[in-house]
């Protein structure tokens, strides 16, 4: 099979298997700090989604696409976490191939990350928008805005952005393309309706100060869902760096 084709992944520990999925235009080194203590606990497998970090090279169309790609090297059956856009990758996978999610986790995620009027919070359209125009002009810089734009609120925010950037700038840089479907993915599409129909145990994780994913997303759909969810007092988008030592406590109890 031809190694553009396949995806990179980094295994460590030993236990039950939990994959790690990172956001949009980052990479599998987000989880550095996470995974020393994790792979205390669980198998655990982090992966550079396609067009990203080791992966740079692989190319995808659609989340079908991305989803594919994943499931092709992962282990059979796992816990399946899912950051920011990653969230999106692991509920697809729920939706279409429920047998191999133990448990659903999503961190700092939404089943439709685009503001919908007044009905629905999240990221306003026209913000998206921007960050894809500005993307053909100005790669890096986009990048970093966004960046900054998650850490954005959270206490620890200068720490958190150059955390990112140190992950990210550890790999090489994302494809264009991948930047691309990603932010067109964040734009388009809605999983509401679908949360309903999955049986697997589902966690959904926040931050309090995220302005990426409200805080009103989780109280919505506790309701819908008739769950609930934890949210990260002192954290925007990124709590597994701003509250590292809970965000693994938590991971550790599911």
């Amino acid at each position: 099979m031809s190694t553009e084709t396949k995806l990179h992944w980094d295994i460590y520990g030993e236990g039950e298997n939990l994959i790690l999925i990172h956001g949009w235009g980052m990479n599998g080194a987000v989880w550095h700090q996470v995974v020393e203590e994790l792979s205390q606990s669980f198998r655990v497998h982090v992966v550079d989604l396609p067009g990203y970090g080791h992966s740079h090279q692989v190319h995808s169309q659609s989340i079908a696409d991305i989803a594919d790609s994943v499931l092709q090297d992962a282990p059979e059956k796992a816990i399946w976490l899912g950051w920011s856009l990653g969230g999106l990758i692991a509920t697809h996978v729920a939706m279409h191939q429920s047998e191999r999610v133990i448990k659903l986790v999503t961190l700092a995620s939404s089943p439709r990350f685009s503001a919908e009027g007044r009905t629905w919070r999240g990221i306003a359209p026209s913000v998206l928008n921007d960050f894809t125009l500005q993307l053909t002009e100005d790669f890096q810089g986009t990048i970093e805005r966004f960046m900054a734009l998650q850490a954005m609120g959270s206490p620890s925010a200068r720490q958190d952005v150059k955390q990112l950037k140190s992950a990210v700038l550890s790999r090489p840089m994302p494809n264009p393309n991948a930047l691309h479907l990603g932010l067109e993915l964040l734009a388009t599409i809605d999983y509401r309706e679908y949360l309903n129909t999955l049986t697997m145990p589902i966690y959904r994780l926040y931050g309090r100060l995220d302005g990426l994913v409200p805080v009103k997303v989780a109280l919505v759909l506790d309701k819908k869902l008739e769950t609930s969810s934890h949210i990260f007092k002192a954290s925007s988008h990124a709590p597994f760096m701003s509250e590292k030592q809970a965000f693994c406590d938590l991971i550790k109890q599911l």
